[in-house]
């Protein structure tokens, strides 16, 4: 995978060390949103190895990759999470991340896969 990614060119990664020890990673891709007609970033992965959760180290990950977002003039960050995954939603809801609608009169939006 590291080498595929690191091909895409809009593609980045945040890594995280505690002590000099790989601790946790996010990795993005850019998009584009054709409603703000703005870049946005989707996180792909958030990885938190089990030794270092606990300690805030996916809050400072996501800063960073708001950081990124502000810097690049996106419109959003999105990410998709399985519903039973408690406490990564927890976080993700901790750092404002909510459900998606586009016009609350139509609801939330849904998010459908091909596998090709």
């Amino acid at each position: 995978m590291v080498d595929k990614l690191s091909q895409l060119p809009n593609a980045f990664t945040i890594l995280a060390y505690v002590d000099g020890e790989p601790a946790g990673l996010v990795n993005c891709l850019e998009g584009f949103s054709s409603f703000a007609c703005r870049p946005l970033i989707n996180i792909h992965d958030v990885v938190v190895l089990e030794n270092f959760r606990g300690h805030g180290l996916s809050q400072r990950m996501l800063q960073m990759v708001e950081a990124i977002a502000q810097e690049r003039d996106c419109c959003k960050i999105t990410l998709e999470v399985l519903s039973n995954n408690t406490i990564a939603k927890k976080a993700y809801h901790k750092f404002g991340f909510a459900g998606y609608e586009l016009d609350p009169a139509a609801g939330h939006a849904l998010f459908w896969e091909k596998a090709l």
